[in-house]
């Protein structure tokens, strides 16, 4: 798992842009703490910052291979998983190769089978290969938008990088921002190949982007298909655990330390259980981490959302699984500091204002570091099974627009309601989802003799699956890689996606609970109380002491009235929410400060030249 960067200019030798370089690839070292290299050959740079998980001595780069038309260099973050059938291959072709590294097996297969190779990658991935012999740059993303990847595109030739931040240190790239920018920050929808920066977009998910002196082309190597689901009850539940047993092998295969994050849900207790099952025929222990706030087992109130705290279900995965579990108890003072705040927001180069559910993700990994390098995560299961309450709420069911969005605001409160009046007009945030959503469903194959309700059920699960998770997705990289550390998500191995997006509502739900064809698969190994449980979204914390430190940090906020936040989000209204009775302080109300005192500290460290025209 690593961090790239990379410069191609098709007009210039970049030996002299040497520093630039440098800067560029010193922006990933919290990506790749390990180890550093570049590369400049005539048009083309290449830079990477390392954090070494296999073969630690033998995976350095960038990696080349000369050939007799030219050099072929690589820089490669991610880890493929299939890596020892694709070096057995290329071997049987011969190929030889003088590491261990997955990395080298990702060059040769390159050199073997061209930007086709990624249709043979198991994994997640963002690499950048610049071939010599052809002259050209060849970017390649994962399946599900797994690893970030960014690109800006220069006027001969291009800038790119694990995340904006590398494109953002060569001063050929505008720190911009515009209308649609601030949409994106603000509408939850996350529109494909959008990187908020103007000038900047991502590589999108299962996508190729090819740069030479002809320009830039783009080709999309895999996306969600409609396909008939043939499979009983009982044979897709087996498919699914045969599926689940052989992903979670692969992901711990490892040179470094590696756990496991365990929520007491059924995503993540099902994925620890296995890998538990599978270390112990090694006489290995799995390690598993939890996140836990002060007094909120004993003080938890439930809601809508959240019915149970999540620690006793915790404890009992981890008797049952016997792991080496630790709980990372968090209290308000760390989640309200303005530091981790600001670390959260560099690491994410954009105030997405997730709040403390952000700062506590970013402490819990910062905490597992100081023991594992690789931790697996049950990330995505509800969005590939039906986990969320919107897949069964007929409101947001039957709703024009992206079923998360119609009680989100109830859920989780609307900053959007911070903005001054005049910038929300501009913004027109409704019209801006319709277009989002008409664009999402516009392309979903629909079954012949498929049922109304069917096809209906297949939008939601797809619009989950191709923009809900990549919000997710881009959290969790980034705050993971902030503090060096690797989370693989199983979930997301494309081979479980196909197969259950194209089972039927009726086997999703054929007990009429969420994530059926998971619990089922994995049964056996799951405590009772696990089996049972309703579903609970990742942790909140509910301790006033919060909404008073944010209050406090709002105060002193509004007492510099010529910061640049307030030609952005309405004083009047911030100063309100800073004076109610903390108390009266809910999640959802305090959504607002919290993404105001976001904006400003990105303000502050980015200086970002906001365009509202």
């Amino acid at each position: 798992m690593c961090g790239i960067t990379g410069w191609v200019s098709f007009e210039r030798d970049l030996h002299s842009e040497s520093t630039t370089v440098d800067a560029m690839t010193e922006t990933m070292s919290c990506r790749g703490p390990d180890d550093r290299g570049t590369w400049i050959n005539g048009p083309a740079a290449l830079g990477h910052r390392r954090l070494a998980i296999i073969d630690l001595p033998g995976g350095r780069q960038p990696m080349t291979a000369d050939t007799p038309e030219g050099t072929v260099a690589l820089v490669y973050s991610g880890e493929t998983y299939n890596f020892t059938e694709l070096r057995r291959e290329l071997v049987g072709r011969g190929h030889r190769f003088t590491t261990d590294s997955d990395t080298e097996v990702v060059l040769r297969g390159y050199l073997e089978w061209g930007e086709a190779v990624a249709e043979r990658l198991n994994g997640m991935y963002a690499f950048a290969v610049w071939d010599g012999r052809h002259d050209k740059l060849v970017m390649i993303r994962d399946r599900m938008g797994i690893k970030p990847f960014y690109y800006y595109e220069t006027p001969d030739g291009v800038l790119f990088g694990s995340e904006p931040k590398a494109i953002l240190a060569n001063p050929l790239a505008r720190a911009r921002v515009g209308l649609d920018g601030l949409r994106e920050l603000f509408a939850f929808v996350k529109t494909p190949g959008h990187a908020v920066w103007e000038g900047m977009h991502e590589v999108e998910p299962g996508t190729v982007v090819t740069v030479d002196r002809n320009g830039l082309r783009r080709h999309v190597y895999w996306q969600l298909e409609t396909r008939p689901h043939t499979d009983s009850k009982d044979d897709s539940i087996a498919h699914v655990r045969t599926l689940l047993d052989d992903i979670v092998r692969r992901q711990l295969v490892a040179d470094v330390p590696r756990c496991t994050l365990l929520s007491g849900g059924l995503d993540s207790s099902a994925m620890t259980a296995i890998a538990a099952r599978q270390l112990a025929r090694n006489g290995e222990t799995v390690r598993s981490f939890a996140v836990d706030f002060v007094g909120q087992a004993d003080n938890f109130v439930a809601d809508e959302l959240r019915t149970t705290p999540d620690t006793p279900y915790v404890h009992d995965v981890a008797l049952a699984s016997g792991t080496d579990h630790r709980d990372i108890v968090l209290d308000s003072d760390a989640l309200a500091d303005p530091e981790v705040r600001a670390k959260v927001i560099r690491a994410r180069d954009i105030p997405m204002g997730f709040g403390d559910m952000d700062a506590s993700l970013y402490l819990l990994f910062r905490s597992i570091r100081e023991h594992s390098t690789v931790a697996l995560s049950g990330e995505s299961a509800d969005e590939v099974f039906g986990g969320y309450l919107q897949f069964f709420d007929e409101e947001a069911r039957r709703a024009n627009t992206f079923p998360w969005l119609v009680r989100f605001a109830q859920h989780f409160g609307d900053d959007s309601d911070v903005l001054r009046p005049d910038l929300s007009a501009a913004l027109d945030l409704p019209s801006y989802i319709q277009d989002s959503y008409d664009t999402a469903v516009a392309g979903i194959r629909r079954l012949d003799g498929e049922s109304d309700f069917e096809f209906r059920m297949r939008k939601i699960c797809h619009l989950h699956l191709t923009r809900f998770v990549r919000v997710l997705l881009d959290r969790k990289d980034r705050a993971s890689m902030a503090v060096g550390l690797e989370v693989r998500v199983p979930f997301c191995d494309h081979r479980l996606v196909e197969y259950v997006y194209n089972t039927p509502w009726s086997l999703k739900s054929f007990d009429g609970r969420e994530k059926s064809l998971l619990r089922e698969a994995t049964a056996d190994v799951l405590p009772k109380s696990v089996y049972d449980r309703v579903k609970s979204p990742y942790p909140s914390t509910q301790d006033p002491k919060y909404a008073v430190a944010l209050q406090g940090h709002a105060k002193e906020l509004l007492a510099q009235p010529s910061h640049p936040v307030f030609d952005l989000v309405a004083r009047d209204r911030v100063a309100r929410a800073a004076q109610h009775d903390a108390p009266q302080i809910t999640q959802v109300s305090r959504r607002g400060l919290e993404r105001t005192l976001d904006l400003a500290l990105w303000l502050d460290l980015y200086k970002p030249d906001i365009s509202l025209s």
